[in-house]
């Protein structure tokens, strides 16, 4: 798995969780899935995410230049 397929599936996991927290305990968890969709914005346009760091650090290496 390449740090760019992680962050979209991390992304995606911390949204519905976000949703199904807000659903069932407090609509507040929704600021959660604000800051994610946000996070997403930004690193459109940076690409520069902190979730690459840690995904990096975690091992996951950068799709090569051609896959891109």
């Amino acid at each position: 798995m390449t740090v760019e397929r992680g962050l979209r599936l991390m992304a995606g996991v911390v949204v519905l969780l976000s949703l199904a927290l807000a659903h069932y305990f407090s609509p507040n968890w929704l600021w959660l899935t604000a800051f994610v969709g946000l996070n997403l914005l930004q690193s459109a346009f940076t690409n520069w995410c902190p979730g690459m760091m840690i995904l990096r650090g975690l091992g996951l290496k950068d799709a090569s230049p051609a896959a891109k």
